[in-house]
Parts: structure tokens; C-alpha cells; sequence
């Protein structure tokens, strides 16, 4: 079994910033990319950053500019660093492990991030 961790949510003025971490721990398993993700009241989950440990990061066009996804292969970690944050970033953010591109495998429960304005 799997296990990803978040942490580093909260509540934060339109302008802030805010530093996610996610951790991944259990047995052997295959370790492609991890990203994050978000889902907001009553809208569907949505991409927001991927680091691919053959190299490479992206992101959704609305956090480009904003957001730095980093992470540690080895240590099967993640982080979010989101700067200039608005109240349309407000949702609940959940890290998950890809096996393969595109393929998300293992998800974490989430941790919620609220801008006010």
C-alpha cells in the first residue's frame, strides 16, 4: 500500500503565499512523476503542476508565473511553493504519484487552501 501525505494548507490574504509538501511512503512502487492537483467547490478536480524525475515540469496556464513545483526522487517528496495567490486558487489540493505519463496511480486525501480577498 501507498500513502501520500500533505500538508501546508490554510487560509491566506489574495496576495499571499502558501508552501505545500506531500510525501510518499509504503512499499516499492513505480515512481514516474508527481504532481498536484486541486478541486474546488462543486467543480471538477484539475491539473495544476507535474515534475517528471526524468526531467521537466509543467503547469496549468492560470498558476504558470505563480507557482514552482519541486520535489526530491529519492525521498518521494513534493512541494508547491504558490506565490501571488488569488481567491480563485482557493481549493483542495491533493498531491498524487504517476506510474506512467499521464497515469496517476496513488492520491493523497488533500489540504484545503482558502484566499480570502
Amino acid at each position: 500500500q501507498v500513502q501520500l501525505v500533505e500538508s501546508g494548507g490554510g487560509l491566506v490574504q489574495a496576495g499571499g503565499s502558501l508552501r505545500l509538501s506531500c510525501a510518499a511512503s509504503g512499499r516499492t512502487f513505480s515512481n514516474y512523476a508527481m504532481g498536484w492537483f486541486r478541486q474546488a467547490p462543486g467543480m471538477e478536480r484539475e491539473f495544476v503542476a507535474e515534475i517528471r524525475w526524468s526531467g521537466g515540469t509543467y503547469y496549468t496556464d492560470s498558476v504558470k508565473g505563480r507557482f514552482t513545483i519541486s520535489g526530491d526522487h529519492a525521498k518521494k517528496t513534493v512541494y508547491l511553493q504558490m506565490n501571488k495567490l488569488k481567491p480563485e486558487d482557493t481549493a483542495v489540493y491533493s498531491c498524487a504519484v504517476g506510474g506512467s505519463a499521464g497515469v496517476w496511480e496513488y492520491w493523497g486525501q488533500g489540504t484545503q487552501v482558502t484566499v480570502s480577498s
